[in-house]
């Protein structure tokens, strides 16, 4: 009981930010914790990206506010995927991200 108690703490914390670590480092042989750990990882990488993408876009001339208005949009789509991911992992669930969630990185 234990250990899928600490299963499915590895599985929430994996869609918060960096925190994706915890479960790869912790258990990265259990295939649920792989799961999320790499909807995690997917879900923070594409957070990043898209990141630097609005501030570059951000910095240019006359048309800088799409800059600011994508980065606003990033931030709240990010927090949505962030609220699925968690919801399917405390409910023990494997349910890819929506857009992102066929991408693997970890195998």
């Amino acid at each position: 009981m234990a250990n899928s108690s600490n299963e499915k703490v590895y599985n929430v914390l994996a869609y918060i930010g960096i925190l994706f670590i915890v479960g790869l480092i912790a258990d990265s042989q259990n295939p649920k914790v792989r799961f999320h750990v790499n909807q995690g990882l997917v879900l923070f990488l594409a957070e990043v990206v898209l990141g630097i993408v609005c501030g570059i876009i951000s910095a240019i001339p006359f048309i800088g506010f799409i800059g600011s208005i994508c980065s606003g949009i990033i931030g709240i789509v990010g927090v949505v995927f962030m609220i699925i991911g968690i919801i399917h992992a405390a409910n023990d669930e494997e349910v890819p991200l929506p857009v992102i969630g066929g991408i693997t990185i970890l195998k």
